[in-house]
């Protein structure tokens, strides 16, 4: 059961969920996520291997992909930015625009 901070313990007033710092270094948590993405092997076997429980495994591997999906929404928004203000732009604006620009 995760920590609370209790009303009678002095805390915020009411239940809150307070995270315990993990007892897995960040490079370790990147370099398991890595090792279950390049291996053909399953990923309890991985996690057994590591002396971490899969669903542990499993969850590090979630949050990474939320991670990389996010980082890929932003890319996405700023394309939305653009293809918004090219929209507000007359024909003859857009025909003076280069096609490419230079990254």
């Amino acid at each position: 059961m995760p920590d609370t901070l209790s009303p009678g313990s002095g805390g915020l007033g009411k239940d809150v969920l307070v995270s315990r710092p993990s007892k897995y270094p960040e490079q370790f948590r990147k370099d398991a996520v890595e090792l279950v993405r390049s291996s053909d092997r399953p990923s309890r076997e991985v996690a057994r291997q590591l002396g971490v429980n899969h669903e542990t495994l499993r969850s590090w591997a979630r949050a990474a992909d939320g991670a990389e999906t996010s980082e890929a929404d932003e890319l996405a928004s700023g394309e939305r930015e653009e293809l918004r203000t090219l929209g507000r732009k007359t024909p003859a604006e857009s025909l003076n625009e280069p096609l490419l620009s230079p990254q």
